[in-house]
């Protein structure tokens, strides 16, 4: 059997505003899982959120065919959110107990990234940056409903979340399957990263540098740019196999 290698690194940092990290990542190397969830809500609400995403996941273990194991993620993350709506209903008022989530799940010679929110996943390959998720806000339902960037930008509500973990009893969770080829290299962030960093700038940084030297500059640049929110990286390299 040939063995499939991967490195990863992550980091999460509660930035230069917030008092308390909502972020919460894991990476299963071992596993061929790697995940982002960013809270919302109040500040324990959403730390609870996020870390609830996490520790459904945490002891993860593929089963034997891609389709059970992503079957497998549905059912956990649908259990959670289930539990944060509960958990809502009980605090009254409309509330909100939720958190954004991507992971990237590695499986042979194919990678499925899956979604709920706007935190992101990117592919790093042959020195060009792409984004692999597209963001579950209403900025980019105007714009898929022919609004100019212009007056997105201008729109109160454009960065509203249109789907998130435990933000509506009716569970969505968006997925995207590709093949992997060596040396390709995932980044998966929370929206702290992207508000601060442009994509050209993380491309240029993954350009010239290792992964965990780049997780490093990346955050710094974060912090350096004032970090208005919780920031989280976790970069996978797929070295082959």
């Amino acid at each position: 059997m040939t063995l499939v290698c991967w490195e990863s690194y992550g980091i999460t940092h509660t930035g230069k505003i917030r008092k308390i990290n909502q972020d919460a990542f894991l990476d299963l190397a071992d596993s061929q899982l790697w995940l982002v969830a960013d809270g919302m809500g109040g500040h324990k609400d959403g730390e609870y959120a996020s870390n609830a995403i996490v520790d459904a996941l945490k002891s993860f273990t593929p089963e034997k065919a891609i389709g059970a194991t992503i079957s497998e993620i549905h059912i956990k993350l649908q259990n959670v959110n289930q539990t944060l709506c509960h958990l809502a209903k009980e605090g009254g008022e409309q509330e909100i107990i939720g958190s954004t989530v991507v992971i990237l799940l590695a499986f042979h010679q194919y990678c499925v990234a899956l979604w709920s929110g706007d935190s992101r996943i990117y592919l790093f390959r042959n020195g060009k940056l792409n984004q692999i998720t597209h963001d579950h806000n209403y900025e980019s339902f105007l714009l898929a409903n022919g609004v100019s960037p212009e007056d997105v930008k201008a729109h109160p509500f454009a960065q509203a979340l249109t789907h998130a973990i435990g933000s509506d009893e009716e569970f969505f969770l968006e997925a995207h399957i590709q093949e992997i080829r060596p040396d390709d290299i995932f980044l998966l962030c929370s929206d702290g990263l992207n508000k601060e960093i442009a994509d050209t700038e993380i491309e240029s940084i993954l350009q010239k540098t290792s992964i965990i030297e780049a997780t490093g500059q990346l955050m710094d640049l974060g912090l350096m740019r004032g970090a208005r929110d919780n920031v989280t990286i976790v970069l996978a390299h797929f070295i082959g196999g």
